[in-house]
C-alpha cells in the first residue's frame, strides 16, 4: 500500500473534528495504525498549519474546534463522513495515484444536513440517549417537535436516515437527515435499542424475476446480469429495509411500469412482504 500524504492525515482530522465536534490521537492510531506519539505529532503540525482550528480540552482530553475552524480538506457534504463510518473497516482515506483507474460516478446534490446538526445525533446514538428534535415531513412540512432515540444511520440509495425509536409515534422509524431542523438537544439515557426494533431485527427474502413482458431473450440477459438461478434472484435483507432495496432496483410494486424494459424486475412474493412496505 503506498505511504499515506499528510494530507490523509489533515483529511482525517477535520473530518472527525467537523462532523463529531471532538478528537483524539485514538482516532489516528486505530484508523492509520500509527503511535500514539506519531498521532499527536501529525495532530501538532496540523494545529501549527493552520491555527486557531482546534483547541485542547484537559478536561475531556480531547481536541474540539473552535468558531473559527474552517475546514480545507472536506467536501463538507455529510455523506463522506457517513460513507466513511460505514466502510471504515474496509476503505480507506483518498487513494494514492499509483492505486487509482480511470474512473467517473454519477454525482447526486449534498443533502443539506449541518455539524450542528450531527453532533449531537452521533453522541445520542453511541452514549444511547433521548435526544429532542424538530422533524418536518412531506405530510407535515411545519416543524414538528418529538423525541427520538436513533440505533442506526441508513444509507438508501440517495441519501442517509436515522433509524430510531420515536415517543410520539410509540415506534421505530426512519428520519431523514435533511429534514431535521435548528439543534437538537441531547436528554438522559433509554432503555430502547435496536434490539427492540423487530422490523430492523426481521430478515426477510425478496424475490424477483424478469418482467414477463420481455422477450426470452431479453429475460435470459436479465437473469445473467444478476446472477439468477433457476430464471430467479432471491436476496435476504432486513424487513425495514425492503422498500429501499425495491426501489434501488427500480421495482414498483403499486403498479407495472408501462415500459417492460423500464421494470425490468417484478417481486414475486409481495404478499409475503406487504406488512413491510409503505402504505402495504
Amino acid at each position: 500500500m503506498a505511504r499515506l500524504s499528510t494530507n490523509d492525515k489533515y483529511w482525517l482530522i477535520e473530518l472527525i473534528l467537523y462532523w463529531e465536534g471532538r478528537l483524539s490521537t485514538t482516532h489516528l492510531t486505530e484508523f492509520f495504525g500509527i503511535s500514539r506519539q506519531q498521532a499527536s505529532k501529525d495532530i501538532n503540525r496540523y494545529k501549527r498549519e493552520h491555527p486557531g482550528c482546534f483547541v485542547y480540552q484537559p478536561r475531556i482530553k480531547r481536541y474540539v474546534p473552535t468558531d473559527g475552524f474552517c475546514p480545507r480538506y472536506l467536501r463538507g457534504d455529510v455523506s463522506e463522513y457517513l460513507d466513511w463510518m460505514a466502510g471504515r473497516q474496509s476503505i480507506t482515506v483518498p487513494r494514492h495515484p499509483s492505486f487509482s483507474l480511470p474512473h467517473a460516478a454519477v454525482t447526486h446534490p449534498p443533502r443539506a444536513v449541518s455539524p450542528v446538526l450531527m453532533r449531537p445525533l452521533v453522541q445520542a446514538l453511541r452514549e444511547r440517549r433521548r435526544i429532542d428534535v424538530d422533524y418536518v415531513s412531506l405530510s407535515n412540512p411545519s416543524r414538528d417537535g418529538r423525541v427520538i432515540v436513533p440505533h442506526t444511520f441508513v444509507k438508501s440509495g440517495l441519501r442517509w436516515h436515522l433509524r430510531a425509536f420515536c415517543e410520539k409515534s410509540g415506534d421505530y422509524r426512519d428520519f431523514v437527515l435533511s429534514r431535521f431542523r435548528g439543534e437538537p438537544e441531547v436528554l438522559d439515557q433509554s432503555s430502547r435499542s435496536a434490539s427492540g426494533d423487530l422490523a430492523w431485527n426481521t430478515q426477510v427474502e425478496v424475490a424477483l424475476r424478469p418482467d414477463p413482458r420481455l422477450s426470452a431473450a431479453k429475460q435470459e440477459a436479465l437473469s445473467h446480469d444478476y446472477g439468477m438461478s433457476g430464471g430467479e434472484l432471491r436476496l435476504s435483507t432486513r424487513a425495514a429495509l425492503v422498500q429501499y432495496l425495491l426501489i434501488e432496483l427500480q421495482v414498483n410494486v403499486k403498479m407495472l411500469d408501462g415500459c417492460p424494459e423500464a421494470q425490468q424486475l417484478v417481486l414475486i412474493n409481495q404478499d409475503e412482504l406487504k406488512p413491510w412496505l409503505f402504505n402495504g
